[in-house]
């Protein structure tokens, strides 16, 4: 099926992410009744990322396992899905109706309009940048980049110690690559976890074989000559005049959210685009969802006016929910705890909830099993959790949050009880 100049669509939503694939299958499952046109600027299926880093790139799954739905799903819900369009410019009227404008010159005209946009990679900053074989990992061409880079190749530098780079940098290590990661900050996952959880990865990476080095400044990338007379990446310079060997270079420092169309159209921005408790941007009537936008912290007593952007499958899934009622003309806040897991190795992490502000931390720590779990705290409350191979020590801290309830700091430092019998107040 294909959009028209012709054809209004009920609804546009600009972004076939996973959040976009979501508010449309909610939508539907809410009766919505009117047609919905699904654009991305891909040519792709909407596929799902989470897998392009690890099981993917390793080869352990295929493309089909990674695509959203099948095209008869579409088809039977009358959802029109658009690949290959970006969308550069939209005109919109006070009652939410708007014409869209691709680079190509088409047009989509609609009554409501969803930005479902994402995020993008931060590019890397240095001399050499863009040679060939400079690679980024946030899409499926970044990753079938990669992965045809790979078999030609022995040494790998990932530049990055968040998840990406770490869950890339495992993968292509058990691949047999020699793989060094650099780290600018003094620890790996600064953003996301605390320094507990950061050294816990540190140590249990580098006892695995992997090359990790904190702190790291890079100069530039080094070229090297290619078979048809262009350039390559050859290296990568460190601050201190050492030379990395490197046929790929792997990026990975972060995202950008996607506010570019947001604020063409007016739409308050920052950090995102934002958005209130029922995913309605600054106009009333766009919905802005997932990582492209600023919300209002939904974890069950945030204080008041804290706003947040979240990265995850969890909230993208979560989010678009809150949207498609606000599209029904329902109103449902968002509030939940948000969740992320990531796999590096046989290191299986899962976090429960938001560590913003702790005071007091808890490590509850099993060697014997391989288990590690840090509670963190706030005024003798728990906010969140990371659980490194430990699954319920997550579930309980994820139930406890969603509850109200608290797990105490004082009986919850031994790994033999299990933190579920702890819960104490809160709603049954």
């Amino acid at each position: 099926m294909a959009a028209s100049n012709s054809q209004p669509t009920g609804l546009l939503i600009i972004g076939a992410s996973q959040s976009g694939v979501q508010l449309a299958i909610s939508l539907r499952a809410l009766g919505f009744d009117e047609p919905i046109t699904l654009l991305g600027e891909e040519n792709h299926r909407p596929y799902q990322r989470p897998a392009l880093s690890k099981e993917w790139l390793q080869g352990v799954v295929g493309n089909e396992s990674l695509i959203f739905r099948s095209g008869e799903y579409w088809d039977e819900h009358n959802v029109t899905l658009v690949k290959d369009e970006r969308i550069v410019e939209v005109t919109k009227s006070p009652d939410g109706s708007g014409v869209a404008r691709a680079a190509s010159g088409r047009e989509f005209p609609f009554k409501r309009l969803a930005l479902t946009v994402g995020a993008r990679a931060r590019k890397l900053a240095v001399d050499g940048a863009d040679l060939t074989g400079v690679v980024y990992l946030r899409n499926a061409d970044d990753a079938l980049s990669l992965k045809a880079r790979v078999p030609e190749v022995s040494d790998v530098v990932v530049i990055g110690g968040g998840f990406i780079g770490l869950e890339a940098a495992s993968s292509l290590k058990k691949m047999g690559k020699n793989v060094v990661l650099l780290e600018r900050g003094p620890r790996l996952v600064g953003r996301a976890v605390g320094e507990e959880t950061s050294q816990y990865f540190l140590d249990a990476h580098r006892g695995r074989g992997l090359d990790i080095r904190l702190e790291a400044r890079i100069s530039r990338l080094v070229p090297g000559p290619t078979a048809d007379g262009g350039k390559a990446v050859a290296g990568v310079e460190l601050g201190d005049g050492t030379v990395l060997p490197a046929q790929v270079v792997l990026v990975g420092i972060g995202v950008i959210p996607n506010t570019e169309l947001a604020g063409q159209m007016g739409l308050e921005v920052e950090n995102g685009i934002v958005v209130d408790r029922y995913a309605l941007a600054s106009d009333g009537t766009t919905v802005a969802v997932g990582d492209c936008a600023n919300l209002p912290n939904p974890v069950p007593g945030s204080p008041a006016g804290e706003r947040i952007r979240l990265e995850s499958v969890n909230n993208a899934i979560e989010h678009a929910k809150v949207a498609a009622y606000s599209l029904m003309g329902r109103r449902e806040d968002y509030a939940g705890v948000p969740w992320f897991w990531s796999n590096q190795a046989d290191l299986k992490l899962q976090i429960a909830g938001l560590s913003v502000g702790f005071d007091q931390t808890v490590v509850r720590r099993d060697d014997e099993r391989g288990k590690f779990t840090v509670l963190y705290y706030r005024a003798g409350r728990i906010i969140a959790a990371d659980c490194v191979n430990a699954p319920l020590d997550f579930m309980a801290v994820k139930n406890a949050l969603a509850k109200g309830q608290n797990i105490p700091a004082a009986a919850a430092a031994d790994p033999a009880v299990q933190l579920k019998t702890l819960a104490t107040g809160g709603n049954p």
